[in-house]
């Protein structure tokens, strides 16, 4: 992926084929020697650390910041699940158990583990784990380079105009097919729900993405977006006409043809903005 001309990222962001940091937490001697070999024939793979009870865990997630961490389930004197208990709302991790005890698949699924290897394994099921777990992390790593890149980018925008509430610019981040695209909400001619998504649309073409209406109307400006009905916002500056239908409700018709119902709940807002009281 290369960054757009201009922008500086933050360095952990800037090489996002680094290898990824891995933390062991087992107190069997022998099974974190066995995790360690396994980790060391893998080049995507930065072992940060191996760690045979909780305090020792806390510290090393604390100092190294792993990724992931292979977690058993029975610890000295305690226990896995008391380890995310302790790091709570600052878990920036993902985890796979590795554990003798098949009673607690679905304690670990509960807390979010990615996959719950059962010793003893073999390497095609230890290999199975780790490709999944590198699988979710960089989906994460992606993630955080989009949001890197939209900001980077809204950044270098020109201020806002006098009187109106400060827009947010930030381009909306389009993950698609491997790579990311930036689409400025000035290109957006309307957007619709897609249950817990939301659809772009833009210039004749559309992007799914990652987020709720909802979470899309507080970011776009509210002075150029507004939500019509419960599944869709338009860019204001798009609309041509309203046609009035039944009941106090209305067709939206964009500059592209395309034709919206605007909702009589949502009908002041709209004409609000198009000036018409």
């Amino acid at each position: 992926m290369t960054a757009t001309p201009g922008v500086s990222l933050p360095a952990p962001l800037a090489a996002p084929g680094r290898a990824f940091r891995v933390l062991v937490v087992d107190d069997e001697p022998l099974a974190r020697a066995t995790l360690v070999t396994l980790l060391a024939d893998d080049p995507e793979v930065a072992l940060v650390g191996a760690c045979g009870t909780v305090r020792e865990a806390l510290a090393a997630i604390t100092e190294r910041c792993p990724e992931l961490v292979l977690l058993d389930i029975r610890l000295a004197r305690s226990d896995g699940f008391a380890l995310l208990e302790a790091v709570g709302g600052r878990r920036n991790f993902a985890v796979v158990f590795v554990t003798a005890y098949g009673d607690r698949a679905v304690d670990a699924f509960a807390v979010g583990a990615l996959d719950y290897l059962l010793k003893p394994f073999d390497d095609e099921r230890f290999a199975q784990a780790i490709d999944r777990a590198k699988a979710r992390l960089r989906e994460v790593r992606l993630s955080q380079l989009a949001e890197q890149l939209a900001d980077a980018v809204a950044g270098r925008g020109a201020p806002p105009q006098a009187g109106l509430a400060a827009p947010d610019g930030r381009p909306i981040a389009v993950r698609e097919a491997g790579k990311v695209e930036l689409v400025p909400p000035e290109a957006i001619d309307w957007i619709e729900a897609q249950d817990y998504y939301a659809q772009l649309h833009a210039g004749g073409a559309t992007h799914l993405v990652r987020t709720s209406l909802r979470q899309l109307e507080q970011q776009l400006h509210p002075d150029r977006f507004v939500r019509i009905h419960r599944g869709a916002i338009v860019n204001v500056a798009r609309v041509k006409e309203l046609r009035p239908i039944a009941h106090g409700e209305a067709v939206v018709v964009l500059r592209d043809g395309t034709e919206l119902r605007l909702s009589r709940s949502h009908r002041h807002r709209l004409h609000q903005r198009l000036g018409l009281g």
